[in-house]
């Protein structure tokens, strides 16, 4: 699996400083009653694009998201986004409250 290159950037890691990053609220995902919040964050440092789900059971996923892929962005699509990509961090209570990398279907339920 090909794995982001530790920059040892602020982005690499889930709690941020609001100082560190921009970001823009992109909607709720409502699919299956997983009511999961879908957000750009974009590093200050760094200037990498990520795109962040976040389940309500404090479970969150996020990956690198083209600016040209931004604009078309829709809550209901980020889930399969996210599972296209290549590799993607996640972190949260579910995941020993440690980032971790992972690929392929998200663990939803």
């Amino acid at each position: 699996m090909k794995k982001l290159p530790k920059l040892g950037c602020a982005c690499e890691q889930h709690d941020l400083i609001e100082s560190e990053y921009r970001t823009s609220i992109v909607g709720t995902d409502f699919a299956d009653g997983k009511n999961a919040e879908v957000s750009i964050i974009q590093c200050r440092l760094c200037q990498r694009i990520w795109l962040k789900y976040t389940l309500e059971s404090n479970r969150w996923y996020k990956g690198i998201i083209a600016k040209k892929e931004v604009a078309e962005m829709k809550p209901e699509n980020a889930a399969e986004y996210l599972e296209n990509l290549p590799w993607y961090i996640c972190g949260g209570n579910f995941f020993g409250n440690k980032e971790v990398f992972g690929e392929g279907k998200l663990n939803l339920d």
